[in-house]
């Protein structure tokens, strides 16, 4: 049986998250944990998040899921979602805290004095609701979906990829940012596919059956 772990570590929309899996993938076991072992163990490893990065970081270290974490970035098939995606990389300005460096890039946030939209308008933060995601290249984990369908987004930081080749997707808010980065089994996103609709199901979906 396909064994798929949320990680738990205090922070994301955990419930949300295993019930869209447990939609898109009925005879897979879905574990939502904060037990180590039973990250190491599953077949995939889902790494859902939402609030403030120190806190996130902070909670993880705290139940001892660090190397599970880790490890499975190395391993697995893994999908980060919003902080989940954050997390891989150095660091974040959000508390200047350091992130598990799996990845190269920091995570920056919306600067205040480039928030205008084309009108004039000022563009608020956190950027929250609908947009339209791009493809930067072409990935088992877009399949089914068309170019520029929209995802929901809640978030007031944003990856700066330390390698264009991580880039996934981008969306545009005030300008192109990055909003999704894959490498080998690595697939994260900064957007939530469990609030997307039948987009985000059908990147579930495909996540579920990826075999990178």
């Amino acid at each position: 049986m396909n064994t798929v772990a949320i990680v738990d570590y205090g922070m994301g929309n955990l419930r949300s998250v295993a019930k869209a899996i447990e939609h898109v993938a009925p005879q897979a076991r879905v574990l939502v944990t904060s037990d180590p072992a039973e990250v190491a163990a599953a077949d995939r490893v889902v790494v859902p998040g939402q609030g403030a990065m120190p806190d996130c970081m902070r909670e993880l270290d705290a139940r001892g899921l660090r190397p599970a974490v880790i490890q499975a970035t190395q391993s697995k098939p893994f999908l980060g979602i919003c902080i989940g995606l954050q997390m891989l990389f150095e660091s974040s300005e959000e508390g200047d805290v350091a992130g598990l460096a799996v990845l190269p890039g920091r995570v920056r946030r919306f600067p205040h004095d480039l928030m205008v939209a084309p009108d004039g308008s000022r563009l608020k933060v956190p950027h929250m609701g609908w947009n339209e995601v791009n493809r930067a290249e072409p990935h088992p984990i877009w399949e089914g979906i068309a170019e520029g369908a929209r995802f929901y987004f809640v978030h007031s930081y944003y990856v700066e990829a330390g390698e264009p080749s991580l880039v996934a997707a981008f969306s545009v808010y005030a300008f192109p940012f990055t909003c999704a980065v894959a490498k080998d089994n690595i697939f994260a996103v900064q957007f939530h596919p469990e609030k997307s609709a039948q987009s985000g199901l059908a990147l579930l979906d495909n996540f579920m059956r990826w075999k990178p």
